[in-house]
């Protein structure tokens, strides 16, 4: 009954039974689609909007939501608990098993990367994709004034990170390499406003610069949406 209901309804999209699936684990497994991200994302971001409606109501009942910016051309799946922009909390409460915590760099940065898109969004340097530039530079000095902390020294460790942050799709940058030169130019995206919850940014933005690092970054990983969250849904290390 569940399989006929489910033909029918992708007749009615347009979409196939392998392509639905395909969406799905795709959006699980990453937790974000970018339509500007790849050729691929761009394929998937088009099909989910033939079948936007069906995918939530698959989603539903795992306590799972979605929010879809159709102005950026993204969507990005939220785990059960998990606090949404623009959206009323569950009633419900969820104890993170869909859930992986980030480490403390990795938070620092992305509420670095909130405070400068900020920054630049009240300063009109925001391009017509709402992306913002922001060199490695500017990001470790952010990292410096506001927490500071800094970038790893380890090359190999500094492009985890930005690797990190772009499997997010909080960032988009050229090349695999160039993150070893301190003028590389990120491109933060828009979805670094969802992302990061205006009360995390708040209390960070308020914190006295004489506070402890660690305690401040630890407690702001507790109120940024969802990045106290691995980007998979299943924990599990995905390519860009």
């Amino acid at each position: 009954m569940i399989e006929q209901a489910l033909e029918e309804a992708l007749a009615q999209c347009r979409v196939t039974r392998s392509e639905f699936s395909e969406l799905l684990v795709r959006l699980l497994d990453y937790g974000v689609i970018c339509r500007d991200e790849s050729n691929v994302e761009t394929l998937l971001y088009d099909r989910f909007q033939r079948c936007e409606a069906l995918i939530r109501e698959w989603l539903a009942p795992l306590g799972l939501r979605l929010q879809h910016d159709s102005r950026f051309q993204f969507i990005r799946v939220y785990p059960p608990g998990a606090e949404v922009p623009g959206m009323p909390d569950q009633e419900e409460p969820h104890h993170g098993g869909f859930r992986a915590r980030l480490s403390q760099q990795e938070v620092a940065a992305i509420l670095v990367l909130r405070v400068e898109y900020d920054k630049s969004l009240r300063e009109g340097q925001v391009d017509d994709q709402g992306c913002v530039a922001l060199t490695l530079e500017a990001l470790e000095l952010g990292l410096r004034n506001l927490l500071k902390m800094s970038l790893p020294d380890k090359l190999a460790e500094r492009k985890q990170l930005l690797k990190k942050l772009r499997q997010l799709r909080l960032i988009q940058f050229n090349g695999e390499d160039s993150e070893a030169v301190a003028e590389t130019l990120l491109r933060v995206r828009p979805t670094i406003a969802q992302f990061v919850s205006e009360s995390a940014l708040q209390q960070l933005l308020d914190t006295p610069e004489t506070s402890g690092v660690g305690q401040d970054s630890a407690a702001a990983a507790e109120r940024i949406t969802p990045a106290s969250e691995d980007h998979s849904l299943f924990a599990a290390e995905s390519e860009s």
